[in-house]
């Protein structure tokens, strides 16, 4: 009876070792999921931030080539005006 309680009780030991072993394996594949979760997630935002800047340097370049549109719809319809001008001159003589 006695041998038969202390392999009882280095049964539930060893039962009780393996679920240790099998929590921090649990454990460790947690952390290092979380690890991983926080490596894309960081690497998203660095993306997310690339992307961002690149939005502004083609917004500020997309400005700047409107302005220049603008300028240059500008200037076509003075030279319009003076071509109409000229025309208007030349047929009155």
């Amino acid at each position: 009876m006695r041998k038969l309680t202390i392999a009882g009780i280095a049964l539930a030991t060893a039962l009780t070792a393996g679920c240790a072993t099998t929590d921090q394996g649990a454990l460790d594949e947690a952390n290092a999921t979380a690890s991983s979760a926080e490596r894309t997630a960081e690497n998203a935002m660095n993306t997310a931030n690339s992307a961002a800047s690149s939005a502004r340097t083609a917004q500020q370049t997309a400005e700047e080539a409107l302005a220049a549109a603008k300028a240059a719809q500008k200037a076509a319809d003075e030279a319009n005006e003076r071509a109409k001008r000229m025309l208007e001159r030349a047929s009155q003589k």
